[in-house]
């Protein structure tokens, strides 16, 4: 239906480049025999309808995507702060190396990426 693909799946990678953990992942999505758009979160605005339609797919509140023990969160807040959703996605906006997990998307499939070996069982990648 007017779609233009090179390949059967739509997956996006969101994760960010400051992260170590999401830095070894994304090697995985780059060895993936897919098309993979990524987004460096920490240098591509995501826009707020983005995050809670993130959060709603993954079945997540906005708080629970984020990290609060990072160095950047706890500086203004405590690990218990109970905030708006506005006010979550500013938190998102304001400091992206909060977000505790990087995100793949496949086709209409959300999933919260913890360990680059995920990526490797969800894509198939070569190594």
């Amino acid at each position: 239906m007017g779609v233009i693909a090179t390949d059967s799946n739509k997956i996006t990678f969101y994760y960010n480049s400051n992260s170590n953990v999401d830095k070894q992942t994304l090697a995985y999505v780059k060895d993936s025999l897919k098309k993979i758009l990524t987004i460096d979160v920490s240098k591509t605005k995501v826009s707020d309808t983005q995050w809670a339609e993130i959060a709603t797919k993954l079945n997540l509140t906005l708080a629970d995507l984020v990290n609060k023990n990072h160095p950047d969160f706890t500086k203004n807040y405590n690990s218990d702060t109970i905030l708006s959703e506005d006010d979550w996605i500013k938190v998102i906006q304001n400091n992206p190396d909060v977000i505790a997990n990087a995100i793949l998307v496949i086709e209409d499939k959300f999933y919260k990426i913890e360990t680059p070996s995920q990526v490797r069982q969800l894509l198939g990648t070569n190594s």
